[in-house]
């Protein structure tokens, strides 16, 4: 699936600021999540990105890299970009949790700008959402530049994958009224994984949760799909929907 032409431009700038920094430790650049998957919306999306290069970079080549991202950041889509830089040997050799070299979302925004000299020193460590990354990344990613997926990413077990999307959704029954989308359908494609194996997206979880989930929850499940679709933010409003959505959260993960 090709990316959309409005991103494109992005993703080249993203690709020459790697090959700036990295040199010819650069491995490749490698797309995953909605935009590689092709079910991206900008209002409710981030653009994800994996990293992965020889050996490692000095707080020299994180600081000038970093100043470039959070630049990158601002012509991004509203929720931003995501990315982290990974060892190729922690790639093909998989590792659990998984090292990484450094990572940024907008969530990191603040303490970089407050502090990047103890950004680029302490943003490294593991991660266990990397196992669930990679293997999306090796079934929908869309390689930006250097080596292919199969070259670069080999198999994650089952049970990394595994306890990698259970951690996501561990908190599922607090954290569905403040991110109802995407817990309701988080939740959908974890029991999916559960059930048949299956490495779905948001919306193709929410598809799969309306055929095998009971109907007393369709309603919700529709409404988050709805939202994820148009980009809008679901609220729950009334009560009954704050308490039927936290029966949906404890249900489903008594199923897991």
């Amino acid at each position: 699936m090709g990316i959309p032409v409005r991103y494109r431009p992005l993703l080249d700038e993203f690709v020459c600021l790697c090959r700036e920094t990295a040199g010819e430790e650069l491995v490749g650049v490698y797309l995953h999540g909605s935009l590689a998957m092709g079910c991206f919306h900008p209002g409710a999306s981030d653009i994800d990105l994996i990293v992965v290069t020889k050996g490692e970079w000095t707080d020299e080549q994180k600081l000038f890299f970093m100043n470039r991202v959070v630049r990158l950041n601002e012509k991004a889509p509203a929720k931003g970009l995501e990315l982290s830089i990974v060892k190729k040997e922690h790639c093909l050799s998989f590792r659990y949790p998984t090292p990484f070299e450094l990572h940024f979302s907008p969530a990191h925004l603040k303490w970089f700008e407050r502090d990047p000299g103890d950004y680029v020193e302490k943003m490294k460590g593991v991660d266990y959402d990397l196992a669930a990354h990679f293997t999306i990344l090796r079934r929908f990613g869309l390689v930006l530049y250097g080596e292919p997926v199969e070259k670069v990413f080999g198999p994650v077990p089952r049970e990394d994958y595994m306890d990698s999307i259970l951690r996501d959704v561990a908190e599922a029954g607090e954290e569905i009224t403040q991110q109802p989308v995407y817990v309701i359908l988080n939740l959908c494609r974890v029991l999916a994984f559960c059930r048949d194996g299956a490495c779905l997206s948001k919306r193709e979880g929410g598809l799969w949760g309306l055929e095998h989930v009971e109907s007393r929850f369709h309603p919700l499940i529709r409404e988050a799909l709805e939202c994820y679709e148009n980009g809008q933010r679901m609220t729950l409003q009334k009560e009954n929907e704050e308490k039927l959505a936290v029966c949906f959260a404890e249900t489903m993960l008594e199923r897991f």
